[in-house]
């Protein structure tokens, strides 16, 4: 069975891994897929997330990394797919990820939407919280790997007025 895992990964957090690797035992392959919404602004391209992705996943021998712009579930039907994950922080997250699974329901009745909670101490982890802990000063070295928090924190301090 083969599952796509997909977001902005804008970058990838140790949130994301931990459902990658969740999911990685759960499925006979997992595509992470990066998403490119031409609306929605990012610190990282798409080829540097892609990179990034693919450096994270390289100890996991059933991960592959792949983007796209286009629909996610024309991906998913693309690569032979039949389930589509997507990771829970808190409850919060639930009722946007019931509805993006309903949504994806109705695009592709095939595909079924699988959704995976992080590791508890990790549910406070999102990619919008780790820019913001960065441009507050705080460290994020526990959230996401050193390099990537050296980087995230080279990037946002250019951005400032």
């Amino acid at each position: 069975m083969i599952a796509v895992y997909a977001g902005t990964f804008d970058p990838m957090t140790a949130g994301h891994l931990s459902v990658v690797r969740l999911a990685a035992r759960l499925f006979a392959h997992v595509r992470v897929l990066v998403a490119v919404n031409p609306d929605k602004r990012t610190v990282f391209s798409e080829g540097e997330r892609v990179d990034l992705a693919r450096e994270l996943t390289l100890l996991m021998p059933n991960v592959s990394v792949a983007s796209t712009r286009g629909l996610v579930v024309d991906h998913a039907r693309g690569i032979g797919a039949s389930y589509l994950v997507r990771g829970l922080r808190d409850a919060g997250d639930a009722g946007f990820e019931t509805e993006l699974a309903r949504l994806n329901r109705k695009l592709a009745p095939d595909l079924t939407t699988l959704i995976l909670p992080a590791e508890p101490d990790l549910e406070s982890v999102s990619s919008s919280a780790l820019k913001a802990r960065v441009l507050a000063g705080q460290s994020v070295t526990d959230l996401c790997p050193p390099h990537v928090a050296d980087e995230l924190g080279r990037r946002l301090r250019r951005e400032l007025p």
